[in-house]
């Protein structure tokens, strides 16, 4: 595909984002590791370093000092470069504050997100920027429990109620919220436009939402490096640098505005 070829899908995706009354986006880690963050999954990625069964309920509830102890070598390797928004998130975070995203759907755990301006985000997977109690359900800043845990309180515990704090986030055998999977769902049943950005659609229940979406009628737009398993139902399906498409994108539904 030529530079003017993509112009002009881009140009027309934007045009069906103007016109789409419900736009849905969902991100992978695509959106993430231009920010510094690594993947988890692919070669090279933060599980060829650690096994995640390290990293399972059960592991956590049997031995909450050692899974505290590697918890914290593993956010130094995945989060510790202070990672920041990239252009990306901000243009997602723009079509957002121009009314032109409705919800946004994420399988990234690092907050980005919101750091960059997105209100309506659904994390289908938590938030590693938090930790919640295991009894109240109080939910803590983790930045602070970690610098405790490096200081020797392993495993940290709750300051209201002593009960033992977790990571805010789905560890390996645990289910996934329902809350988020519903509002997640039910976005994308109500979309006319779902927009996909670097994700591979490889890990469910995530994977099902566009294919929810293109089921019940709406136009789906793919941003990725690779191609994905519903590539072939994609209207719009751009094989490229997500920092380079978006930005693009969201100034095309400005200009058309």
């Amino acid at each position: 595909m030529t530079d003017t070829d993509v112009d002009d899908e881009i140009r027309f995706a934007a045009g069906a984002i103007r016109d789409a009354d419900s736009v849905v986006a969902m991100t992978g880690a695509g959106v993430s590791t231009p920010s510094g963050i690594p993947d988890f999954r692919s070669e090279g990625g933060i599980w060829s370093e650690y096994d995640p069964m390290d990293f399972h309920i059960s592991r956590f509830e049997a031995d909450p000092e050692g899974f505290w102890s590697e918890r914290v070598e593993l956010v130094e390797d995945a989060f510790g470069g202070d990672a920041a928004p990239n252009p990306a998130h901000e243009a997602l975070a723009g079509l957002e504050a121009d009314g032109h995203l409705d919800g946004l759907i994420t399988q990234n755990i690092d907050g980005l997100h919101q750091d960059a301006g997105n209100e309506e985000v659904i994390e289908v997977h938590g938030n590693g920027q938090r930790v919640a109690c295991r009894n109240c359900t109080t939910r803590y800043e983790a930045e602070g429990v970690m610098e405790r845990v490096q200081a020797g309180a392993v495993p940290p515990r709750c300051p209201s109620c002593e009960g033992l704090l977790k990571p805010d986030v789905v560890l390996f055998g645990e289910e996934l919220p329902e809350y988020p999977l519903f509002r997640a769902q039910s976005l994308a049943e109500r979309a006319d436009l779902f927009l996909v950005v670097g994700s591979s659609l490889t890990v469910e229940p995530a994977a099902s939402f566009p294919r929810t979406a293109a089921d019940a009628g709406a136009t789906l737009c793919i941003v990725n490096l690779d191609r994905t398993d519903l590539s072939d139902r994609a209207e719009y399906d751009f094989r490229a640098d997500v920092t380079d498409i978006l930005p693009a994108l969201q100034d095309a539904v400005r200009k058309g505005s």
